[in-house]
C-alpha cells in the first residue's frame, strides 16, 4: 500500500518531469534547485536523477544531512487560476552506485489543488 493518496498518485504520473530539490547546505543555507525526478512504485520513493549528480551540492548535503524535499507543481489552467502541486519532505538517500540518485522516502505530503481542500499529513511507515 502506497504512502500517495489516488489523486497524489494521478498527479505524479501525470507526466510532469521537473521539480525543484531543497536540501539545507553545510552552513545552514536552503539551497533549492529544478531536477528531473521519477516515482518510484517499487520503493514508493521520489527518486532525483541528474547529469553527474553525485559531484552536486545537493548530492553532498543529502548525503551529509539525510534530508530533503521536493516540489512538483504547475498550473492546471489560467481562467480561472488553478495552480496545483504536491511538497515531499522526507528522509534522503544520496546513492552513489550503479547510477547516481536521490531518494526521498516521504515522510510529510502537503497538496493543494489535487483536491478540493489542502492537505498536509504526516506518513505514517
Amino acid at each position: 500500500m502506497s504512502v500517495f493518496r489516488e489523486a497524489e498518485l494521478r498527479y505524479l504520473a501525470g507526466g510532469r518531469q521537473l521539480g525543484r530539490l531543497a536540501t539545507v547546505g553545510a552552513d545552514g543555507t536552503p539551497h533549492v534547485v529544478p531536477v528531473a525526478w521519477i516515482y518510484n512504485a517499487v520503493r514508493d520513493t521520489i527518486d532525483v536523477g541528474g547529469y553527474e549528480l553525485e559531484r552536486s551540492k545537493k548530492f553532498r548535503d543529502v548525503g551529509r544531512t539525510g534530508r530533503a524535499a521536493i516540489v512538483i507543481d504547475d498550473l492546471e489552467s489560467t481562467d480561472p487560476w488553478h495552480p496545483r502541486g504536491i511538497e515531499i519532505r522526507g528522509r534522503g538517500e544520496a546513492i552513489a552506485l550503479p547510477t547516481a540518485l536521490i531518494r526521498i522516502h516521504p515522510e510529510r505530503i502537503v497538496t493543494w489543488g489535487l483536491e478540493r481542500a489542502r492537505s498536509a499529513r504526516t506518513v505514517q511507515r
